[in-house]
């Protein structure tokens, strides 16, 4: 479980409430009009700029946020290692029963192709379209969050401008009107304070956590895809485990090829081992 989206939140929240604003002038900070104008002009640009269907897509990515890595390229390359084995001992036929045990339908196609006999360049051209389009459609919900931060500051301008105005038509010199005029400011002001909040401390860091999500996938499909290859070219397993695990950083590395390995002592670290 990943709780760095909250952990962050959290901390945000309590550094603006107890260090910035105090918790005594809290109340300064709330105006349930600006509320309504930014988070609800923000989302009703939002939804004005994509379609339901990318829309429902949302529910399904705060979950995404929390759950962490679920990509495990330790058992990946493993798998695709003993694949090898099989592959050079019966010939790729023998794949055909593995295939149907694998419940990720991307690697069910990658290794069936290589079954029915299909051209290595096909199948690289295949699978990698697949990613592609995969990428393609992560980014799209991505900019959900890009447009929503960048609406979010966009509304709170908005309104500033709504209170300004109403400020200056409601604005009395004589008497005791000019004593108006800093709170009715202050009101105006709040709208872009909500929308720089909104933009940064939760739009913006979403729309990271999932294109780091992404990433997390691709680099897993893309070791998939250079194992499938690798196997089909009947390339000796030890090889292709040695040839897959440079994707990965040197502290990943070693725990794939010797998992029974002692960890190392603590010492200086070089950049590949970061």
């Amino acid at each position: 479980m990943d709780i760095t989206s909250i952990l962050g939140l959290v901390i945000g929240v309590i550094l603006i409430v107890f260090v910035g604003i105090t918790p005594a002038k809290l109340g300064n900070f709330w105006d349930g009009a600006s509320v309504a104008i930014v988070l609800g002009g923000a989302l009703a640009a939002v939804i004005a700029s994509y379609p339901l269907g990318l829309l429902k897509t949302m529910l399904s990515h705060f979950k995404m946020l929390l759950q962490g890595n679920k990509y495990n390229i330790a058992e990946l390359v493993n798998t695709l290692e003993e694949m090898a084995q099989l592959a050079r001992k019966n010939g790729l036929l023998a794949l055909e029963e593995k295939a149907n045990e694998l419940d990720d339908m991307f690697f069910k196609q990658g290794i069936m192709l290589i079954v029915d006999a299909t051209e290595p360049e096909e199948v690289r051209s295949l699978l990698e379209n697949d990613v592609d389009a995969m990428a393609a459609r992560h980014e799209e919900s991505v900019g959900i969050y890009d447009k929503a931060s960048a609406y979010s500051p966009a509304f709170g301008m908005i309104g500033t401008l709504v209170g300004l105005v109403n400020m200056l038509k409601g604005m009395n010199l004589d008497g005791d009107g000019a004593a108006d005029i800093g709170p009715a400011m202050a009101t105006a002001l709040i709208t872009t304070f909500y929308g720089c909040i909104l933009a940064n401390l939760i739009f913006s860091p979403i729309a990271k956590k999932l294109r780091i999500r992404n990433e997390e996938e691709l680099l897993y499909k893309q070791i998939m895809i250079e194992g499938i290859l690798a196997i089909q070219a009947g390339d000796n397993p030890k090889f292709l485990k040695e040839k897959l695990v440079t994707y990965v950083s040197q502290k990943q590395r070693q725990k794939i090829l010797d998992p029974d390995a002692a960890p190392a002592k603590k010492g200086k670290k070089g950049k590949d081992d970061e």
